[in-house]
């Protein structure tokens, strides 16, 4: 969108929070026009509770919220899913606003028609709206916006009929046809190949008005932040950084080896302090002692060392003052980081797995024929475009599609641990241990809780219905069951998809010292050299190629 005046969204003492708790205090911001700042933190500090706040969906505990002007539009564009049974264009009209800015033009057109005070200054207003976001042609747009992402459906076709890639691809069409002062988007890259995470990162770069973005890829976010707002629930502090993703990190490591140091040379400057107090009073003790004895028959000797004491002991309290009035430098709090790993024990045969002449033909989609053959050892990432036909070729290679022409075989010895796009596995009502203890075939409910505790999920974790986790936690509670099962074939569909930056880095520790075969399907470049893959492979419209 091509503003013609300047927009500016302004945040003063905002503190938000999720039911009974807390998750922010005194967030001041301005994001003006040109500005792409970045909102980060753990899951469950209060990012995309900040996106709802600002647009009205939530009512924060503080502060306020301001925009310049005060009739700017705002869009928002949230992690939600469309309903199954919406059209792409009914999608499309409400996630533009399109939808509900008609809706407001009609009422406002009744009550001009039925000649209500002031109706003529609501349609006006309601017109401006409506034709500010580009409503009136917005069905005309639709189809072109669609080709660009590679979305070549019935504007009319129900969402729920659409593949994952394709229902990724009609988001990016909302995102792409949005016309708004003010854009807020929240993991506006999840689920996107890497053609449409081009397309949003160039979206938000020629947008003219403020952009606010929670999200986790630190790619993405090197390419279009300006700024970072940290919301650290731990620390129980808001930090703002200039630059993108590298630059925030820098800058945080920057600012933490300072404030230890700057603790340290506190710490060392009142221990000598003391130090030096505590001896001064010892020798003041000593010399009272001494006096106190009377082994000095000589009156005058004696008021020397008397003198000498009390010197001693004014020496002392001296220090011990200038110890208490030294500007105090709390100590930097150490953040607890959680580490995990997972080994693969007991080696497969060579070959792990093979396709041979392999064809899966379902919902009119075919892949194939593919060859393929996996060896032990072998860390493989699956890339290409959105529908183009991974998660097919997984379901194929693990033996859970039937086959249409060719086979497919698993190596000997070969145990397999998958973690899908939504880690199905843990979206149940049964509670977290439950599940665990269901898929290592136990009964013991104390070595389940201690293992999952080794994995970060605690006595709050466990009892609670599997689905309410968190996706990290999800993830969590996945590689604990595979460790103790010790998988040796570990396929990851998607993995970083809601993950916080923390949550992508534990998984990368882990990965990178699996010793099993690994297969990911993953867009994020940074994820993928953080595990060290040695073979990719390009899926693209139901054919396999393998990148030399």
């Amino acid at each position: 969108m091509s503003t013609t005046r300047s927009t500016t969204l302004t945040l003063a003492g905002l503190a938000c929070g999720a039911g009974p708790r807390t998750l922010f205090t005194g967030l001041d911001l301005v994001v003006a026009d040109g500005d792409v700042t970045a909102v980060v933190g753990a899951n469950g500090s209060g990012k995309s509770t900040l996106l709802r706040t600002i647009v009205g969906e939530l009512v924060p505990e503080d502060g306020s919220i301001r925009l310049s002007p005060a009739d700017a539009t705002v869009g928002w564009m949230p992690q939600v899913p469309p309903d199954v049974g919406e059209s792409l264009l009914g999608y499309a009209r409400r996630r533009t606003g399109v939808a509900d800015a008609e809706a407001a033009l009609h009422d406002a057109s009744e009550a001009l028609a039925a000649g209500d005070p002031g109706a003529d200054h609501a349609y006006a207003e309601a017109l401006e709206r409506w034709l500010a976001l580009g409503s009136a042609d917005l069905e005309d747009r639709l189809p072109e916006v669609a080709a660009r992402v590679g979305l070549d459906v019935d504007p009319a076709r129900p969402l729920g009929t659409l593949s994952g890639g394709q229902a990724a691809r009609a988001t990016l069409v909302a995102v792409l046809l949005s016309r708004y002062d003010v854009l807020l988007l929240d993991e506006p890259t999840n689920d996107l190949d890497a053609r449409g995470q081009d397309l949003v990162a160039s979206f938000v770069a020629e947008h003219d008005g403020p952009v606010l973005v929670a999200s986790h890829d630190r790619a993405f976010l090197d390419r279009v932040a300006t700024a970072v707002v940290e919301l650290d629930l731990a620390q129980g502090r808001v930090a703002h950084y200039s630059g993108g993703w590298s630059d925030h990190t820098a800058a945080r490591a920057l600012a933490r080896r300072q404030a230890q140091e700057a603790f340290e040379a506190y710490a060392d400057q009142r221990a000598q302090l003391v130090a030096q107090s505590r001896q001064r009073a010892d020798w003041a003790e000593k010399g009272r002692r001494q006096v106190a004895r009377g082994d000095e028959p000589d009156k005058h000797q004696r008021e020397k060392f008397r003198a000498r004491a009390d010197r001693q002991g004014a020496k002392s309290a001296r220090l011990a003052r200038a110890a208490d009035r030294l500007d105090a430098v709390e100590q930097p709090r150490k953040e607890w980081q959680l580490r995990y790993s997972i080994r693969a024990g007991s080696p497969s045969s060579d070959v792990v797995a093979t396709l041979d002449g392999a064809v899966v033909e379902r919902h009119g989609f075919r892949l194939g024929p593919v060859d393929l053959t996996l060896a032990r050892g072998d860390r493989v990432a699956l890339g290409g475009d959105n529908g183009g036909g991974k998660s097919t070729l997984l379901g194929a290679l693990l033996g859970r599609l039937p086959l249409t022409a060719g086979r497919a075989s698993l190596g000997a010895r070969v145990r397999v641990g998958l973690i899908d796009q939504q880690r199905e596995l843990l979206e149940t009502d049964a509670t977290v241990a439950d599940v665990v203890a269901a898929e290592l075939g136990t009964s013991d409910r104390a070595a389940v809780r201690t293992l999952l505790a080794k994995y970060g999920l605690g006595a709050e974790h466990v009892d609670r219905e599997a689905r309410s986790l968190s996706y990290g936690e999800r993830t969590r509670a996945l590689m604990a069951t595979f460790a103790a099962r010790q998988v040796n074939l570990l396929v990851l569909d998607e993995p970083t998809n809601h993950l916080d930056v923390t949550a992508v880095e534990q998984l990368e520790a882990a990965l990178a010292g699996y010793d099993g075969t690994l297969v990911v399907v993953s867009h994020d470049q940074a994820f993928l050299d953080a595990v060290g893959v040695t073979r990719a492979l390009v899926v693209d419209d139901g054919m396999v190629a393998e990148e030399r």
